[in-house]
């Protein structure tokens, strides 16, 4: 049986062009003499589709386009993700698979595992299939699952969530070949640990594995794609590319196969993954170009390089706005900075606009002494000057704070956390140094100097960041610590942190919660990011011990 992985990148309730795309990789299918083509976890609508579910219509209207796919299979097996309605009783719709064969839809089955931890909700929405389901194809006998389906194993999953396990149930069946439909969004690390459990499923089976995973951005999330099938063995035998639309093909009698996955180390695995996401959301949300305020810092710096490598550097604005603090190297090493990538660069002084509004303000602060009111002021007034542009010239504007400093609250509110999209809000300090240099190992593009200096928000004179910091390297071992793995004070402590320092850290991040629910959307590539995925109260009486 000659096997196709379509892995596709869908616009969110975009039924038409998502179904163009699948009726493309239909007739390439068939072109290349496949028996079967399969597709991703909800492919026709995107996912995740939210709350449009809850509009009236918006299922109703994707429906049509099944009929579309199912006059397309003649000839081929066509495997793909849609939602259903849910005639029975229980929640409105079913998160379900439909395979088609030679014109007929075949199978309707349901996905019985519901996410619904982290950035999914899925049990707002669906209702659970009752049992698994395989079907007899072309002599083979094919079981079908969907995405979290095969997570119920002890290790990959928060803790044990499910009473069932589909998996089982299909290799109790004595199944042929396992099909999993997937959009299983993409952080730091995951493919390696997802290969075992796949890998896993297929030996104990004694079954071919094909996993075909939804790629791009779409809001926060980013998909990998890394589509893949093992064989009865545990081999990797086909393989889709990485952060991008791919068609890869599998043949089980000769046992060749398509092998496009890229060995990506960590941090070039997070540039693609950050380049991915930063340019679907622009797309998507109708943009071509962007701008970006150039400090002269290192987080300013990559958000430009990810933004030229995203969107092309015609199409990236740098705007420098010094003030009455800014060191003449920052104005410099911007400049530079642009000249190296190629980008338009403007100079907006935000010196007269700080000395009107201290004046303006003067008779309300009755000559009370100045403190990080005034330094706010200009943070404001840079978020002012660079949503004016985006504005007037229809740019999206990338916020560049890390997740140290949105973490901490090390960020001003209509300031520097205005924006359309925060490009490193879920990248640590420490990592946005390993992004940049392995960017300048291949390009250059980054001024030795922006590489070196020490960081400073420049609000006052000779101000760095580590006069209300921690050093970095402390700071985010807490707080990877704290916000991704979980962990409790007395934990963290116990690796040997300074106490006073993990209760100080602590107390930020708690403190600073409303100001992350006011930031811009955040591209996750870590285990836990702020965003959806972490939905904290900003107004609560605990205090963590």
């Amino acid at each position: 049986m000659r096997i196709a992985m379509g892995q596709i990148d869908p616009l969110i309730g975009d039924f038409a062009g998502n179904t163009k795309k699948i009726l493309d990789l239909i007739d390439r299918a068939k072109q290349e003499q496949c028996d079967l083509l399969v597709l991703p976890e909800m492919a026709i609508i995107g996912y995740p589709p939210r709350d449009l579910l809850d509009k009236q219509g918006f299922v109703r209207d994707s429906i049509p386009y099944w009929e579309t796919v199912r006059r397309a299979s003649t000839g081929i097996g066509v495997i793909l993700g849609a939602v259903s309605p849910n005639e029975g009783s229980g929640k409105p719709f079913r998160n379900s698979v439909l395979f088609y064969d030679d014109g007929k839809l075949i199978c309707t089955a349901h996905k019985m595992l519901l996410p619904s931890y982290d950035v999914f909700d899925e049990e707002r929405y669906f209702e659970p299939g009752e049992a698994a389901s395989w079907v007899e194809f072309r002599g083979k006998r094919i079981g079908l699952s969907v995405c979290e389906d095969a997570w119920n194993v002890a290790g990959y999953l928060p803790r044990p969530l499910y009473h069932c396990d589909p998996i089982c149930e299909l290799q109790k069946a004595n199944v042929d070949i396992i099909v999993n439909i997937s959009a299983s969004p993409y952080h730091t690390g995951k493919a390696s640990w997802v290969k075992p459990l796949l890998q896993g499923h297929a030996m104990n089976s004694k079954a071919h594995l094909v996993y075909v995973n939804q790629v791009g951005g779409n809001d926060e999330l980013i998909f990998q794609g890394h589509s893949v099938i093992y064989d009865p063995m545990g081999n990797l035998v086909a393989s889709g590319a990485d952060f991008r639309e791919d068609f890869a093909v599998y043949d089980t009698e000769s046992g060749r196969g398509d092998l496009h996955a890229c060995d990506l180390d960590e941090i070039s695995e997070i540039i693609e993954a950050l380049t991915l996401g930063l340019k679907d959301y622009a797309n998507k949300c109708c943009f071509t170009q962007a701008v970006i305020g150039l400090s002269g810092g290192i987080d300013s710096a990559l958000t430009a390089c990810l933004a030229v490598l995203a969107l092309g550097a015609e199409n990236v604005l740098g705007v420098a706005m010094p003030g009455p603090y800014n060191a003449p190297e920052s104005l410099t090493d911007a400049r530079e900075l642009s000249s190296r990538l190629g980008i338009r660069f403007d100079v907006v002084s935000i010196a007269d606009l700080f000395s009107t509004a201290l004046k303006s303000l003067n008779p309300i602060f009755d000559d009370l002494p100045q403190d990080f009111t005034e330094e706010n002021i200009q943070a404001r007034l840079r978020g002012m000057v660079l949503m004016s542009i985006s504005n007037k010239f229809r740019r999206i504007l990338l916020s560049t704070g890390n997740k140290s400093e949105i973490a901490v609250g090390y960020c001003t509110l209509y300031g520097d956390m205005n924006g359309g999209l925060s490009v490193l809000g879920d990248i640590p300090k420490t990592m946005v140094y390993q992004l940049s240099h392995q960017l300048n190992k291949k390009h250059g593009w980054i001024p030795e100097r922006i590489l070196t200096r020490a960081p400073s928000a420049e609000l006052r004179p000779n101000q760095t960041d580590q006069d209300t910091l921690p050093p970095y390297e402390i700071l985010d071992g807490i707080l990877a610590a704290y916000v991704e793995e979980r962990l409790p004070a007395s934990e963290i402590i116990a690796r040997g942190y300074d106490p006073e320092v993990v209760k100080w850290v602590i107390r930020r991040v708690e403190y600073n919660e409303y100001k992350r629910w006011q930031a811009p959307p955040i591209l996750k590539v870590t285990a836990k990011a702020f965003g959806t995925g972490r939905r904290n109260p900003i107004a609560h009486g605990y205090v963590p011990k």
